[in-house]
């Protein structure tokens, strides 16, 4: 199975109204986008709002960064629209808010193509119910999903849970959510952390992400970019532990040798598999830079 290594460590919402926020996405250095039509947006500036994002998707204006729109619902009086608008500017992406059955997939992506968006415009939803969390092994699967974004807040509402250092509430929701994205080859990035106040709590639950298995996080502050691309970029350590452990491993496949060892540690393939990607990962992030 391959994987998207496309980075994603730093997946940031802006307010698609606000004309200063979108005027400076342009400059700050998040891996990808979220133009948000949704939670971010009163009801009376959600036309404005639509025009706004879709002529920033069209600029040409944000460089290497990833460009997605999140829609409303299907269930409310935007939906349909924002779908249509989005699927006219091609984005990477659509974000789904609260999507709970693979026949909102199944919508979204026969809408989108309504609109003659390209068959690449990828559907990104949003797992932040219980029935989500229930059905996100057939979620991760579509064919048209490339991104699971896990909604935390919504999560902790449906729950009836506090949101807590630590987590310890979701953490059995987050892994099952990551396990269905593994399962499936795609790409799943954490929730938001609400307190841009807090910078240490912020970098306390990427650490969290990362170890969990995390592509990403999701941002509702720019000065949240920085942590999040340190954490999830591989350390200057790491890509050269991992050149020593491929290096090593094709020197004893050549040499016929049945072990290797690096450090002292014995090396299988798994380590090679790992080390590959750290390597994989490593040059996309400069590559995008």
């Amino acid at each position: 199975m391959t994987y998207d290594l496309r980075p994603r460590r730093s997946v940031l919402y802006m307010p698609a109204a606000n004309e200063r926020a979108l005027e400076k996405a342009k400059t700050i250095p998040a891996d990808a986008i979220i133009f948000d039509l949704e939670d971010a947006v009163a009801p009376d500036a959600k036309s404005e709002a639509r025009d706004k994002a879709v002529a920033a998707v069209k600029s040409g204006e944000y460089g290497n960064r990833e460009l997605t729109i999140r829609c409303n619902g299907l269930d409310t009086e935007w939906g349909g629209l924002d779908i249509a608008a989005a699927g006219g500017a091609n984005p990477a992406a659509v974000v789904i808010p609260k999507v709970d059955s693979l026949a909102t997939i199944d919508e979204v992506s026969k809408r989108l193509d309504a609109a003659g968006a390209s068959p690449k415009v990828a559907i990104w939803p949003m797992i932040e119910t219980p029935q989500a969390i229930f059905d996100a092994r057939r979620l991760a699967a579509h064919p048209r999903v490339a991104v699971l974004i896990m909604g935390t807040n919504d999560l902790a509402k449906e729950l009836r849970s506090p949101i807590v250092s630590g987590r310890h509430p979701l953490v059995p929701h987050l892994a099952t959510a990551l396990l269905a994205g593994r399962e499936a080859g795609k790409v799943v990035i954490d929730g938001v952390y609400n307190d841009i106040k807090d910078p240490e709590g912020f970098l306390s639950e990427c650490v969290q992400g990362r170890e969990m298995g995390f592509d990403g996080k999701t941002l509702i502050h720019p000065s949240q970019v920085a942590s999040a691309n340190d954490e999830w970029a591989p350390t200057v350590d790491e890509v050269e532990y991992a050149s020593r452990v491929i290096v090593a491993f094709d020197e004893a496949v050549i040499a016929g040798k049945g072990v290797v060892t690096v450090d002292g540690r014995m090396i299988e393939n798994l380590h090679v598999d790992n080390a590959r990607r750290v390597l994989a990962v490593s040059a996309a992030i400069d590559a995008m830079n």
